[in-house]
Formats: structure tokens, C-alpha cells, sequence
């Protein structure tokens, strides 16, 4: 059970339970009639608990004042079509983070500021389910508040999502994500002349294979092997998907001084095989 430490506003509440653990609790309508002391029902489907770290508390309560409501309300028809979408629960976070782009971003449209995103063309290609979700987002905006969101902006809205997937929050830079991704990518097109197929399987898998080694290699959880047999088969049986992983090892290596790993070398491989012999067809 939890009880109202205060209430923000009509659908916002600070509750603590019986730990004095705090939480901000978002619900339509949640606040209405309520006071300090009032118990939380804790079992209607469309509450969501917000676990607030105490020394981020004054920042999340700031934002939570100075932002229209209704953009509380389109977060969490965003976040919600998103986690059903991605099939997995986001960061809680996100509707802070979320909310507070948002906002902004009406903001920027309404006094003719445009801010370009340098990785659009990366994020919609290397992040599709993301940014599909942000399309979804750019429209539900568009239609509640009256104003015409580019395209770029569902892109913006997709970083978020990327980060919110991390078990922690922040885990993961989603801007140098899809920049390493992008580069790899590139990489492995003009290194090897693959003609890239972006509604092919194999592009696909090769696809979702770098963003997960992208995220073990920033997160330093790398695959390793002390076996190294089939490492050496890969290497010569596919020399020339072997030279493509190591022209990904050679690039990482001079833009972060970091080595990856044989065995990761190794599935890079194989996945590059995949794209060539398609390209064989």
C-alpha cells in the first residue's frame, strides 16, 4: 500500500510506501479530490509507478509543474503503444525524459526553431521498430496539439526509446550507438561492394547482430572464447568475410583505442558470409 505525500496535479501524485521509498504515481484523474495521507489504490490498470531517486526528485517535480498535462497523457499512450510494440517493459525514466522532449519540441515548432538530427538517416534504417514507434508519436502530437511535427522528430523520439530499453537508466549512448552502427554498416558496403537489400533477411540479421555488438561493446560485455577452432575455420573458409571483420576491428580500434574480441570477430564473420552469398544469388 502506498500513501500521497503530496499531490502535483489531477494525474500526478508523490506516494511513498511503507519503506518511505518514494514514487511519482501517473493515472488520469489519480489526484482528483485526494490530499496528503490519502491510500493509493495500487491495482487500476492505467497507474504507472515511477520509483524517484531522492536527489533527482526536485528535477522530476520541476518538470512535472511546468508541462501541460496533456503531454503526461500522450506520454504514456506513447510509452504504452511503444512497450506493446517492442515487447518489453521501457525504463520508467522515459516518462520524464519523454514528457520533457515533447514539450520542447512543441516548443521549438511553434517559434520556428529547427534542430537537425545528424542521424536521422542511421535511426530510421538501423532502428526501424524504434522509429516507427516515433512516427506513431510525431502523428498522436501533430492531431492533439495542432501543429506539424516533421518527420526528423520521430527520429529524436526514437533515441529515447533506444535508452529506455537498457536495464538501467542511461545505459546506453543511443547517438553513439547509431553512429557506430551506421559506420559498420558502411564499412562493410564499400570494403566489400555488397549491394545491400534492406527488405532482405540476411541484411536484417546482420542489422539486428551490430546493434547487439554495439551494445556489448559500450556496455563492455563482449563475447570471448578461449576456444579458437572455429575462428580459424571461419577465417579460412571466408576469407573475405574475415576481411570485412577485420576492417570493423581495424576502424574500432583507431576511433576508441579498444580491441574487440576473436570470438566477436568470429559472428561478425559469419554474418557478412550471409550477406555475400546473397549477393551471389
Amino acid at each position: 500500500m502506498k500513501t500521497i505525500k503530496k499531490v502535483l496535479n489531477s494525474s500526478v501524485v508523490l506516494a511513498e510506501d511503507e519503506k518511505k521509498n518514494e514514487y511519482v504515481l501517473l493515472g488520469k484523474g489519480i489526484g482528483y479530490g485526494k490530499k496528503a495521507g490519502s491510500l493509493i489504490q495500487e491495482d487500476l490498470a492505467d497507474q504507472v509507478f515511477i520509483p524517484v531517486d531522492h536527489t533527482k526528485k526536485e528535477h522530476f517535480m520541476e518538470i512535472i509543474n511546468e508541462i501541460d498535462p496533456v503531454f503526461l497523457e500522450l506520454t504514456r499512450k506513447i510509452v504504452q503503444y511503444a512497450e506493446k510494440q517492442l515487447g518489453s517493459k521501457l525504463n520508467p525514466g522515459i516518462y520524464f525524459t519523454l514528457m520533457d522532449h515533447m514539450n520542447f519540441a512543441s516548443e521549438r515548432i511553434k517559434n520556428n526553431i529547427a534542430i537537425t538530427n545528424r542521424l536521422f538517416w542511421e535511426v530510421k534504417n538501423y532502428y526501424r521498430d524504434e522509429f516507427n514507434i516515433g512516427v506513431y508519436a510525431v502523428e498522436l502530437l501533430n492531431k492533439h496539439l495542432a501543429i506539424e511535427l516533421p518527420e526528423e522528430e520521430a527520429a529524436n523520439i526514437a533515441f529515447h526509446l533506444i535508452n529506455a530499453q537498457g536495464e538501467k537508466e542511461n545505459s546506453k549512448d543511443a547517438m553513439k550507438a547509431a553512429k557506430l552502427t551506421g559506420n559498420i554498416i558502411n564499412l562493410v558496403r564499400y570494403t566489400l561492394n555488397i549491394n545491400m537489400d534492406t527488405e532482405d533477411i540476411h541484411y536484417y540479421r546482420f542489422i539486428t547482430h551490430v546493434k547487439f555488438f554495439v551494445e556489448r561493446f559500450f556496455s563492455g560485455k563482449m563475447l570471448v572464447s578461449s576456444d579458437m577452432t572455429l575462428y580459424e575455420q571461419i577465417s579460412k573458409s571466408y576469407p573475405a568475410a574475415m576481411k570485412g571483420a577485420n576492417k570493423i576491428e581495424g576502424y574500432i580500434k583507431d576511433a576508441y583505442g579498444k580491441e574487440i574480441t576473436k570470438e566477436e570477430l568470429l559472428y561478425l564473420a559469419v554474418h557478412i558470409q550471409r550477406l555475400l552469398s546473397q549477393n551471389k544469388l
